[in-house]
């Protein structure tokens, strides 16, 4: 599945006039990635620090990260999409270098889900970068 780029999910969120509508984009990005199976949801690829269920598996090509991505909750599988638009298919320098507090300041997202939502996509974010500064 080729996902927007950050860019374009900036922009096709001020498209919309309010919050609600901008949920339902959200929720929509999530029912297109695929998923995990249920035998790739193992307890290691569990991130912790999120209220739903949120799995995280990848792998590198040609220095890339490649993410795979599931969550027990349709708004976190959309969340999870405006993650992977900034970091999936980048290299480790790229995902670290990335200002993903200006991202998410560009779309006034913190403002509108519950703190254990925003807890939640910090911990992935967390996960992501303590991967990349990994390698």
């Amino acid at each position: 599945m080729q996902l927007p780029s950050s860019e374009e999910i900036v922009d096709d969120l001020a498209f919309f006039d309010d919050w609600e509508q901008r949920y339902q984009y959200i929720i929509d990005l999530g029912k297109q990635i695929p998923g995990l199976s249920e035998e790739a949801k193992t307890p290691d690829k569990i991130v912790k620090g999120c209220q739903s269920s949120v799995w995280l598996d990848y792998k590198t090509e040609d220095g890339k990260f490649l993410f795979e991505v599931d969550s027990d909750a349709v708004i976190v599988q959309g969340l999870l999409v405006l993650v992977l638009s900034a970091y999936n298919n980048r290299t480790a320098k790229e995902i670290l270098d990335f200002d993903i507090d200006a991202y998410f300041t560009e779309l006034d997202l913190e403002r509108h889900i519950t703190p254990t939502r925003g807890n939640g996509l910090r911990a992935i974010v967390g996960k992501i970068r303590q991967l990349a500064s990994a390698v």
